[in-house]
C-alpha cells in the first residue's frame, strides 16, 4: 500500500482565502436562523433574506469549509441513473417534478452568479453518465428514455470525450460547473451586505422549538428566532429520528494538472468500479485541473489508503497526467427513498426545516433547497416541494434500505465491542502514523502515534449514539462507522451529527 501522492487538502480550499467571521459572543435575535454555513445554508439564507426577511447564519467551523469544500462541483439535472429509478418506485409524476425542480436549480444558480457578478470559473458542459460493459447498455437506454419523459433534453450517446471508448452514454447538454467557495464567499459577503449576518466558530448545541424558537450555543449564548434552519448536512438534532433513514458515504477524490488538449470536455459518472465522476476546472497557464472522484465506502469501514491508491492508479491509466497535486475526502448522505429531505423537520413542527440527504448532488440540491425554503417560509410552496417532504413515508420504497442500514447500524454496535480484531493490546504495539483503539483499564481508547512519537490518545466511543470509532488510515481520523461522524486525533469533530468531542484520556502508561 502506497501512501497517497500530493497535498492532503482540497484544490477549492487551497485556492481561496480562509474567512475570518466572529462567533457569537452575546444573545442576539433574528427572523431566521440558519445553522450551518456549506452550500445549503448559505443557498438557503440568501434566498430567504431575499424576501425581506432578516437572516443569521451559524457555522460550528468555517464557512464552506466542510462537505462543501471538498466536492466535485458539478451543478446538473443528469443524477447518474436516476430517473428511471423514480419512475419506476414512484411515478413518472416525481420524475418530472425531480427534473424540473433540478434543471431550476442549474440555471437559477448561473443567473445569480451572473446577477451578483461573482467571479467563480462557472462553465457551461455536458453531463454524462457512462458504461463500458455492453451489458449495461439496456439500463442506460432505460435512463435516456425516462430522462425524456421527464422533460430533460437527455441523449443516448456512445462517442464521448473520454479517452477510451464507452458502450453506452446519457447526455445532457448545458450544465455548469464552477469553482464553489468562489462563489459561496462572494455569496456571503452579498448576504452581509443585504443585511444578513454570518458567525464562525459558533457551534449550536440545543434547539427549543417555542415560539420563537431557541438556539443555545457552545460558547453559552442564545440565538432566538421565528423559524430555524437545519443545514448541518447530516442533522445535529435527532428527534426527527433521521438518523435512522439516511445511510453516511465517504468518497474520494484526487487531481492533477492535464494540458488543456487532453480535456475530456465534459462532467462524467459511471456507476461502475465503484464509481469514477471526472471533471476538470482551469488551472492557469493554459492547463486544467483533472478532478477524478470515486472509491466510496461507509465512515470506519475500508482503508481509504487502499482507495486513495486504487483511485491515483485509475487516473494515472486513463489520463496522461505528470503528478496528482491533490487528494482529499467528501462525505454525504443518501436518504432511505434516495430523494433529499428538504422542509418541515418533523410532523410536529411548526418553524424547523431541515436540509439534507443530497446524495452525491450536493450543489443542485442545495441550490433547489434553498429557493424551496424560501418559498415555503413565504407562504408560496414551489410545485416539486411534495415530494422532497422530510414528513413522507415510502415504506415498500424504503422497506430494504432501512433493513440493510439498520443491520449496520447494529453489527457495528454490538459487534465492534466484541471483535477482537478491532483492538491492540498496547501501544508500544503502534509505529509512528498509526492508530488503533484498544482496551486500557477497561474502556475502549483511540490512541494514535505521530509522527515524532507522541501519543494522542481518547475515549473510542463515539459521542452521538455510542459506536466505537475506527481510524482513518489516510486521512487521520476517527471515523464512526454507524452514522458518519468524524474526529481528529485529540476529539475534535469535524463531521457530525456529533455535537461533543471525544473524551480526551491521558497516555501516561500506553
Amino acid at each position: 500500500m502506497n501512501a497517497p501522492t500530493g497535498t492532503a487538502e482540497s484544490y477549492w480550499i487551497r485556492s481561496t482565502e480562509q474567512t475570518a467571521y466572529p462567533p457569537v459572543t452575546e444573545d442576539l435575535d433574528a427572523d431566521v436562523a440558519v445553522i450551518g454555513g456549506g452550500i445549503a445554508g448559505l443557498a438557503a439564507a440568501w434566498e430567504i433574506a431575499r424576501t425581506g426577511r432578516s437572516v443569521t447564519v451559524l457555522e460550528a467551523d468555517r464557512i464552506v469549509g466542510g462537505t462543501t469544500g471538498y466536492t466535485t462541483a458539478k451543478v446538473s439535472a443528469q443524477h447518474t441513473l436516476v430517473y428511471d429509478s423514480l419512475r419506476s418506485s414512484f411515478d413518472a409524476g416525481t420524475a418530472r417534478d425531480y427534473a424540473r425542480s433540478q434543471q431550476d436549480a442549474v440555471e437559477h444558480l448561473a443567473r445569480t452568479a451572473a446577477e451578483l457578478d461573482i467571479e467563480c470559473e462557472l462553465e457551461r458542459a455536458p453531463s454524462y453518465t457512462y458504461v463500458t460493459g455492453e451489458k449495461r447498455t439496456a439500463t442506460v437506454r432505460a435512463e435516456v428514455a425516462a430522462a425524456v419523459e421527464a422533460g430533460l433534453p437527455a441523449t443516448l450517446v456512445t462517442e464521448t470525450g473520454l479517452p477510451f471508448p464507452v458502450a453506452a452514454a446519457i447526455r445532457v447538454d448545458d450544465q455548469v460547473q464552477f469553482h464553489p467557495r468562489k462563489y459561496l464567499i462572494g455569496l456571503a459577503g452579498h448576504l452581509i451586505r443585504s443585511g444578513g449576518t454570518i458567525f464562525e466558530r459558533t457551534r449550536v448545541v440545543g434547539l427549543d422549538e417555542g415560539d420563537p424558537c431557541r438556539l443555545t450555543t457552545e460558547r453559552g449564548a442564545t440565538v432566538r428566532a421565528r423559524d430555524v434552519v437545519v443545514a448541518t448536512h447530516y442533522p445535529v438534532f435527532d428527534r426527527a429520528l433521521l438518523f435512522t433513514r439516511l445511510q453516511p458515504r465517504r468518497e474520494l477524490a484526487v487531481a492533477g494538472p492535464l494540458a488543456a488538449g487532453a480535456d475530456p470536455g465534459g462532467m462524467y459518472i459511471t456507476p461502475e468500479e465503484n464509481t469514477r465522476s471526472v471533471r476538470t476546472a482551469p488551472y492557469g497557464d493554459g492547463r486544467r485541473l483533472l478532478i477524478v472522484t470515486g472509491e466510496h465506502m461507509r465512515p470506519g469501514t475500508a482503508s481509504t489508503a487502499d482507495g486513495f491508491e486504487r483511485l491515483a492508479g485509475w487516473a494515472r491509466t486513463h489520463f496522461p497526467v505528470d503528478s496528482l497535486d491533490y487528494h482529499w475526502g467528501a462525505q454525504d448522505n443518501t436518504t432511505s427513498d434516495g430523494i433529499p429531505y428538504i422542509g418541515r423537520f418533523h410532523p410536529g413542527t411548526r418553524h424547523v426545516y431541515v436540509s439534507t440527504g443530497f446524495g452525491g448532488w450536493g450543489m443542485t440540491h442545495a441550490v433547489m433547497g434553498g429557493r424551496l425554503l424560501a418559498a415555503e417560509l413565504a407562504g408560496e410552496p414551489l410545485p416539486w416541494a411534495r415530494i422532497y417532504d422530510p414528513r413522507r413515508l415510502h415504506p415498500k420504497v424504503e422497506a430494504g434500505t432501512l433493513l440493510k442500514s439498520g443491520l449496520e447500524v447494529g453489527r457495528h454496535l454490538v459487534g465492534d465491542r466484541l471483535a477482537p480484531g478491532t483492538f491492540v493490546d498496547t501501544a508500544a504495539d503502534l509505529p509512528p502514523g498509526s492508530g488503533a483503539v484498544m482496551r486500557r483499564s477497561g474502556r475502549r481508547c483511540a490512541v494514535y502515534r505521530d509522527t515524532d512519537g507522541e501519543l494522542h490518545t481518547v475515549s473510542a466511543v463515539c459521542t452521538h449514539l455510542g459506536c466505537v470509532v475506527a481510524f482513518n488510515d489516510a486521512e487521520t481520523s476517527w471515523d464512526c462507522p454507524c452514522h458518519g461522524s468524524r474526529f481528529d486525533i485529540d476529539g475534535k469533530i469535524l463531521e457530525g451529527p456529533a455535537t461533543e468531542p471525544l473524551e480526551q484520556i491521558d497516555p501516561a502508561g500506553g
